[in-house]
């Protein structure tokens, strides 16, 4: 096996964060090779591989236990933190090829963060029979209201559910049996439930439709469709960067920042994401 390197990404507090297991070079790794790394370790995995994208300085695939995913949000931000520490990203922007298109990153060198981008959304209303599957599937107490829901995108489709408060969010206790089958039903890839938290800042949790484990402790790209879905209807000031918070229930608080991004001539054009980035130890499951 390549040599595997351990970082965490949108830490929040010492313990918290998503793991990433990380292999620099798997110019000759398999698909299966690079699936049995995610199996392994049981985390979204990230490859950086030869490029074939003529404009793009760097191409990334992602792994998780199950299969191959076209992005992973805190992987990208976590591999170009990682290649910015070894020596081998020196610029201030850098353009990856993914199988979900071309990502942009930036370098900000006060805070010694990544940034990446990620295009507008895409948002899609769910009916109310779709509504009440996601309600049985969360568990959700009758007394407990969902506020809306919607099918939301920038890199994969993820189902938005705007519960009443943090409480509501952190107890649910989903039928995790049933949440594949569910997301089938809706055309979606993970359930994203969340609730505002203060002024400008959401707190999120989030299922996965098939990724090998039941809750993720952050996810890059749910969060950029969450706030591109609250920034179109107004609920987010664009002009500054929005917190999401998510992994708290699970015992691995993170912390995602989530920022507008605009075109050249000042248009916008999706948002940035970034957070905090570590090394860690590695270790089997």
């Amino acid at each position: 096996m390549n040599e595997v390197n351990l970082i965490k990404v949108f830490v929040k507090e010492s313990g918290g964060g998503n793991p990433v297991p990380l292999v620099a070079d798997a110019s000759e790794m398999s698909s299966d090779d690079m699936r049995k790394v995610a199996q392994h370790y049981g985390h979204e995995s990230c490859f950086v591989m030869p490029v074939s994208d003529p404009m793009c300085d760097y191409h990334l695939r992602f792994f998780v236990p199950e299969h191959e995913m076209e992005m992973c949000g805190h992987a990208t931000v976590g591999t170009m933190w990682a290649l910015r520490h070894w020596g081998l990203w020196h610029e201030n922007t850098a353009c990856v090829q993914t199988l979900s298109g071309r990502v942009h990153v930036a370098w900000d060198e006060p805070t010694q963060r990544v940034w990446i981008s990620q295009p507008p959304v895409t948002v899609e209303a769910l009916s109310d029979d779709q509504a009440q599957l996601i309600t049985r599937v969360l568990g959700l107490p009758a007394s407990a209201e969902i506020r809306s829901v919607v099918n939301a995108a920038t890199s994969r489709v993820k189902t938005l559910i705007r519960l009443a408060d943090t409480t509501v969010l952190n107890t649910l206790m989903p039928d995790f049996s049933s949440i594949k089958t569910a997301c089938e039903a809706i055309g979606s890839t993970g359930l994203y439930p969340f609730a505002k938290s203060s002024t400008g800042h959401f707190s999120a949790r989030q299922f996965p439709k098939s990724s090998g484990y039941p809750e993720d402790a952050a996810t890059g790209i749910a969060a950029a469709a969450l706030w591109g879905h609250l920034a179109n209807g107004g609920e987010v000031d664009p002009t500054v960067v929005c917190s999401i918070t998510q992994g708290e229930a699970m015992g691995s608080p993170s912390l995602i920042e989530v920022k507008a991004r605009y075109d050249h001539e000042g248009m916008a054009a999706g948002c940035w994401l970034s957070g905090e980035v570590i090394w860690a130890a590695l270790s089997g499951h």
